[in-house]
């Protein structure tokens, strides 16, 4: 027979727990941006730590794109075609594919151990795979173990965006989770700059340092986030759904909270684990697509798609070698590159002033409105063909990357990672990366047949196809997209629960608004009669 006082133990936990959650999410409500920066410096250096491993991400993405426009490169690994060398089709597909095809794998893989390991250990897997992947690049004197290389450091890719992405959106506060998650998105940014730096240095070497050089630095890169790993605080988040309260407390200490803040945010997090464990029981991959979670999946990855869909892929990728093949020189072509970089990190930048202002659903909205129009002009000068019309579509690929950095291409990094319930956050992360790499997989092997001069030599005139796929990304954006700004994960729970439509998200006022209130006036009540007592 149960001992009653321990019943009323229980009880008194369970009211203290929900107490101290409903205190602590209406808390958040009453943070500034500044104010959570002053308060949590630790939380903020450990969520640059995450974005410092996504460029180890990005650094291998533009890598092995941008060498396909060096001349070296093409020499070694490809065959004469009129008066310069080109890579074969089949393997240039395979190169661009390969690292994309097994992130898809190492994203899915990599969640399923976050979730049984943690996020430390999860980010030392993808950086053993990624060591190796440079190792075999950097070596590799025949296309075979070139590719083996960019398949390795596909694992990495997917692995490395689905932790850090999760990882910040569980150690970040509220005010301040748009803010830093569109800012994660200049490591997608700053990993290119770094690549195109490196290649306006080498890149005309005729030796095969002219490429190699740049996977010399991707160790740099990947040291600097091995030595700093062994200190990482693990998530609370992942510490408090195994049950694991002492740890959980433990890392909320290292992220610099203070003791009545670790008890109020421990009371935050297991309220709103607890009030999704129906929902999402057994936090397989299969619960993102039952109940609730199902819309909840849908709307997370829908803006990653979007991003595929707008032609990113083809501005990321081509870039370099189109400016080429529009007649800038191999230098100028470097130059632009670096151009297009730094108005691409512009773009983020300003993305991060403007994603709380003025919230995600109309950036993300008139963002692809606009990259529409860009497109379809920049299809429309491709037609043209005159000299001065192929230049005209080199600046609006640069307009493009711009555009594309300061809207959707930073939001959708926002949108992944709140809209996702708690329990299974890193798995929606991991399909929402499977999904858009999938897409980028055929990109890849599609796009070679599409662009090259030896092919279907469209050009520039494939930004067609990504105008029309964009328009009807508008189309979905304007009827489902909900507006998830300064909404804690209790509040986006009970919203998705309830079945708010999208666009009535940002007007309704959830249960979970007004307990806080509550909360704090008798909380606010509490302190004036203690304070009147004390007189």
């Amino acid at each position: 027979m149960e001992n009653p006082k321990n019943e009323k133990t229980d009880v008194d936990f369970i009211e203290s727990v929900e107490q101290t959650g409903r205190l602590a999410n209406q808390g958040e409500h009453e943070l500034t941006p500044l104010k959570a920066i002053r308060d949590n410096p630790w939380v903020m250096l450990w969520c640059i730590y995450a974005i410092w491993m996504l460029i180890l991400n990005s650094f291998e993405g533009q890598a092995g794109g941008a060498v396909l426009g060096i001349p070296e490169f093409r020499k070694d690994f490809g065959y004469k075609y009129k008066d310069s060398y080109v890579l074969p089709v089949d393997w240039q597909a395979a190169f661009s594919g390969a690292p994309v095809a097994s992130a898809c794998i190492g994203s899915l893989g990599i969640a399923y151990l976050a979730d049984k390991v943690g996020r430390k250990w999860a980010y030392a897997l993808a950086l053993v795979f990624s060591y190796v992947g440079i190792t075999l690049e950097f070596v590799a004197t025949t296309s075979p173990i070139f590719f083996a290389g960019k398949f390795m450091n596909g694992f990495a890719i997917g692995a490395l965006v689905t932790v850090s992405f999760t990882y910040i959106g569980e150690i970040t506060p509220t005010v301040l989770r748009g803010i830093v998650s569109s800012a994660a998105a200049v490591s997608f940014t700053l990993g290119p700059f770094l690549v195109a730096l490196i290649i306006k240095g080498t890149g005309t070497l005729e030796s095969r340092w002219a490429y190699r050089s740049t996977f010399v630095a991707q160790y740099a890169v990947a040291a600097i986030g091995t030595i700093f790993l062994p200190f990482m605080p693990e998530s609370p988040w992942w510490l408090l759904s195994k049950g694991r309260e002492a740890k959980a407390a433990k890392s909320l200490k290292k992220l610099g909270y203070s003791p009545s803040e670790i008890k109020m945010r421990i009371g935050q997090i297991i309220l709103t684990l607890e009030e999704v464990k129906s929902e999402t029981d057994g936090a397989t991959y299969l619960e993102c697509f039952r109940k609730s979670n199902l819309r909840r999946t849908g709307i997370a990855i829908a803006p990653f798609l979007i991003q595929t869909f707008s032609g990113i892929y083809f501005a990321a990728s081509y870039s370099t070698y189109y400016y080429q093949l529009a007649g800038y020189s191999t230098s100028e072509s470097y130059i632009l590159q670096i151009v297009q970089q730094v108005i691409s990190m512009i773009g983020n930048i300003m993305s991060w002033f403007l994603v709380e202002r003025f919230g995600r659903r109309p950036l993300m909205l008139y963002g692809l409105c606009f990259l529409t129009v860009d497109l379809l002009l920049t299809g429309g000068l491709a037609v043209i063909g005159t000299p001065g019309a192929l230049k005209g579509t080199c600046s609006l690929i640069l307009i493009y990357c711009w555009s594309y950095n300061v809207t959707i291409g930073a939001v959708s990094y926002t949108l992944l990672t709140e809209t996702a319930t708690s329990r299974l956050r890193v798995k929606t992360i991991a399909i929402g990366i499977f999904t858009q790499n999938a897409l980028n997989t055929m990109w890849a092997f599609v796009l070679p047949k599409l662009f090259n001069p030896d092919q279907a030599n469209l050009g520039a005139k494939v930004s067609f196809i990504f105008g029309g796929l964009a328009l009807l990304s508008c189309v979905y954006l304007w009827v489902y997209q909900p507006e998830t700004a300064g909404r804690t994960y209790k509040e986006l729970d009970e919203l998705f629960a309830k079945k708010v439509p999208g666009r009535k998200f940002k007007s309704t006022k959830t249960e979970a608004e007004m307990e806080g209130e509550q909360v704090m006036e008798l909380k606010q009540q509490e302190l004036a009669y203690g304070d009147n007592a004390g007189r």
